[in-house]
């Protein structure tokens, strides 16, 4: 049975349990690999794609002249929004597609927000 200071004891490892750090150097061992993202996402390229998808959902909101038209321009917006992410995604820029993706769901989200508060008000669903 091993004593309890044998256990808990934060002395150093007796001399051939780890290597020195001066083994380590010399081992004919290549050093450990380095996994990074081939294509990162960048704070711009999503920036940008945010911006581009909220004017798009903007333009195409604003010719709505009531709840039920701004909705119906905002879901072919948002549809055709989620579209060129997935095209973007497999062709193009990562980060610009995260950011199209974000800002068409949010602005959808949106949308359907004050359609949900209008027919819980009416009891009519206004997309009819």
């Amino acid at each position: 049975m091993a004593d309890r200071q044998g256990l808990w004891s934060t002395s150093a490892p007796p001399p051939g349990y780890m290597p020195s750090p001066l083994d380590h150097r010399l081992s004919p061992n290549p050093a450990r690999p380095v996994y990074r993202e081939p294509h990162p996402v960048k704070a711009g390229p999503v920036l940008s794609g945010l911006s581009a998808a909220a004017i798009w959902l903007i333009l195409f909101g604003s010719l709505g002249r009531g709840l039920a038209s701004y909705a119906w321009w905002t879901i072919a917006a948002a549809v055709s929004a989620w579209l060129v992410a997935l095209l973007l995604a497999v062709v193009g820029d990562r980060g610009a597609a995260v950011g199209v993706a974000v800002a068409s769901g949010l602005g959808l989200s949106i949308a359907m927000t004050f359609v949900g508060l209008r027919w819980a008000d009416t009891y009519d669903w206004p997309l009819w």
